[in-house]
């Protein structure tokens, strides 16, 4: 079982590949798109890359779970409902949503994902000590 640090050296590499961001814009609180500048077609080959670092499978859903973003059932005007942030808490338990629940606008949830919550979604698939 890879340690914390071990997860968070293969995602930097993984990010440094995929992005062609130096190592030291990596950072656990480096958010995804804001930060790092990851666009749609970026991740897969993050999940791509991850997948082949860790052995692990990686569902498109379950890393982003894009559906609840663009359901009429949780989303009313341009903003992620209550129900929808519940969805979400439900769906991405690795990622910390306290920032977008300020501001629940679908635009900016891209912007909210961070290095460490793709480090705690890739120790939720693989346990690290």
């Amino acid at each position: 079982m890879p340690t914390h640090d071990e997860v968070f050296e293969k995602v930097r590499t993984a990010l440094v590949d995929a992005l062609g961001v130096d190592d030291d814009e990596v950072t656990p609180e480096s958010t995804m798109v804001g930060d790092l500048g990851a666009e749609s077609i970026d991740f897969l080959d993050i999940v791509f890359r991850l997948e082949k670092a860790f052995g692990i499978e990686i569902p498109r859903a379950e890393l982003f779970p894009d559906d609840v973003l663009t359901s009429a059932e949780y989303v009313q005007d341009g903003k992620v409902t209550e129900a929808g942030l519940v969805e979400l808490e439900k769906r991405m338990p690795f990622a910390d949503l306290s920032k977008f629940k300020e501001n629940p606008a679908v635009q900016e949830f891209g912007n909210m994902l961070t290095v460490d919550d793709l480090c705690r979604y890739v120790v939720s698939k693989v346990g690290a000590s």
